[in-house]
């Protein structure tokens, strides 16, 4: 049977450990938990907050389609996106993936694979606040985190 991912996005600040529990409460199933929570970085002292803005449905659209494609490529059990927008500052939680799988290596590689398209599909606009008050400026998406998401396509 093949798990339909959980995927929310939200103004509200999450709880990787309820997130979590939410997945493995009561099964035994699961051998494996891989999660990653993106926090907004202070990128030196420089930023007063990253502001990450979508268009509501599409965003969900664009997540859940990378996520059920993550489920189709390996055997988990369980699966949950989150993705936050608004106003975040340094030290808040962005986004938070959990993979479940029987074993480790499917877990691993689901969770690195939707990281990767997140930060490049996704349909998210990020907007950097300086601290010094001066205009803030849009953040492009890097060539490292798309040569990341290139691996996981056919060759």
């Amino acid at each position: 049977m093949q798990v339909r991912p959980l995927v929310r996005v939200q103004a509200e600040d999450f709880d990787a450990g309820a997130e979590t529990r939410r997945l493995t409460s009561g099964r035994t199933d699961v051998g494996a938990l891989v999660t990653f929570t993106g926090l907004c970085r202070d990128e030196a002292g420089t930023l007063e907050a990253l502001e990450l803005e979508h268009y509501p449905g599409m965003a969900e659209a664009e997540l859940t389609r990378i996520a059920e494609e993550a489920v189709a490529r390996w055997p988990l059990t369980g699966l949950s996106v989150i993705h936050r927008f608004g106003k975040i500052a340094p030290g808040e939680n962005i986004v938070l993936v959990v993979a479940a799988s029987a074993h480790r290596r499917a877990a691993f590689e689901a969770a690195d694979f939707l990281m990767d398209f997140l930060k490049t599909r996704a349909p998210f606009w990020k907007k950097e606040h300086l601290v010094s008050g001066t205009g803030g400026t849009w953040v492009d998406t890097k060539a490292g985190d798309e040569k990341d998401a290139a691996r996981w396509s056919p060759s």
